[in-house]
């Protein structure tokens, strides 16, 4: 149904990337979470009425709180896909996270107030009527979350939104919460068993446990997470494929929710090289990461030396002994400077996140074996740069 009305009413429809193929899609499955819950809430309340069970009951309002949960995914996806204003200048894209968390937060309300009723309960069971009107709502309820799970996650995919992913869990957890009511009534019905209350908790433990996870999901988020491997080799490749770049170093991806990414990165160029043409080549290149990654891109470019031997040699032999160190280090912005006495060797170390050794321990391995390179005394000059990826 949804790649249908997609197809009805979202031009360029796989355009999964643009920001406003991805509000239109989060708009469209908003509008179905809606009608499609409060029609689940309208049937378990009757079959809930009927039967007087709380778990079907509870089930009930659970589905009416999703409606709620997507009518905020919507106005998170509307309000996300908002242009920046004075008061916003980097855009509206984390409101798409923010609805994501409060999705969350709701699936851990319900929780709670599931497994409180249901403990209650416990201490006062009643016999739970059914009947088959009651087994088919419940069963086709079981359905349509199953399908509601289905799209949302493969739409969240598609667009990579957090919110959808948040939405998709939440129909999971209503499948199965769901599962579990009938498997009571129906223990119920054939055994005489009371299992109504003991059943609810179980489908609020699980309730809370989903709501948990989502939360930390978005919360992460919002806090700031590391781009992508796919998407910094992507950047790679578009840079260095032009004749004129020698590296790229200090790479940061800021992101500002989905379709608000702006990357600021350093190349290295020719020293004599003609400015006028090497800055023209780089508003290509940011043009060019702009077009393809749908991102704003800054560059710096730091000149080096590339036709003294001397300093290339040098170069090399550096290098060499900062990826002996670690293969996963690089070195940049490397300069010869020479005094009377010693030479200095001017140059920056990047080191990835999750390295165990501390900055002064990788400076001073740095610095003992570049001082036993035969030839003029060096001295090392070493800033340690932390890659935010």
């Amino acid at each position: 149904m949804i790649e249908l009305l997609a197809s009805l009413f979202i031009k360029d429809r796989r355009n999964y990337t643009s920001p406003a193929v991805r509000q239109a899609y989060g708009t469209l499955c908003g509008a179905v979470g809606i009608g499609l819950n409060i029609l689940l809430f309208l049937g378990k309340w009757i079959a809930g009425f009927l039967s007087g069970s709380i778990a079907i009951t509870a089930d009930a309002f659970n589905n009416l709180s999703d409606a709620g949960s997507s009518i905020i995914t919507l106005i998170g996806f509307r309000i996300s896909g908002q242009k920046p204003d004075p008061e916003h200048p980097f855009g509206h894209g984390r409101m798409e996270y923010i609805s994501g968390l409060l999705v969350s937060v709701a699936i851990l309300i319900m929780g709670f107030e599931l497994v409180k009723s249901s403990v209650e309960k416990l201490f006062h069971p009643e016999p739970v009527e059914s009947s088959p009107l009651i087994i088919g709502i419940l069963a086709a309820s079981i359905l349509v979350k199953v399908y509601m799970f289905y799209y949302n996650r493969a739409v969240g995919k598609k667009i990579e939104s957090a919110a959808m992913h948040a939405t998709a869990m939440d129909s999971l957890s209503d499948t199965i919460s769901t599962a579990l009511v009938l498997a009571a009534t129906l223990i119920s019905q054939y055994t005489g068993l009371l299992l109504d209350g003991w059943f609810g908790v179980l489908v609020g433990l699980f309730i809370l446990y989903t709501g948990a996870s989502t939360i930390k999901e978005t919360m992460d988020l919002l806090l700031g997470q590391p781009p992508k491997e796919e998407f910094i080799d992507e950047i790679h490749e578009i840079v260095v494929s032009h004749d004129l770049v020698y590296g790229i170093h200090d790479l940061i991806v800021h992101d500002y929710g989905p379709g608000r990414l702006m990357i600021s990165l350093h190349v290295e160029v020719d020293s004599e090289g003609d400015i006028q043409a090497i800055h023209e080549q780089i508003d290509h290149i940011e043009n060019e990461l702009q077009e393809k990654l749908h991102c704003s891109a800054t560059i710096h470019m730091d000149p080096i030396v590339t036709n003294d031997e001397e300093v290339v040699e040098m170069r090399q032999k550096v290098n060499d002994i900062v990826r002996e160190i670690d293969p996963m280090f690089s070195m940049h912005d490397f300069r010869m400077v020479k005094g009377p006495t010693s030479t200095n060797l001017i140059f920056d170390v990047s080191v990835p996140s999750g390295c165990s050794s501390t900055d002064n321990e990788i400076i001073n391995s740095l610095k003992d074996k570049i001082r036993k390179i035969p030839g003029s005394k060096y001295f090392p000059v070493i800033q340690i740069d932390h890659e935010y990826y």
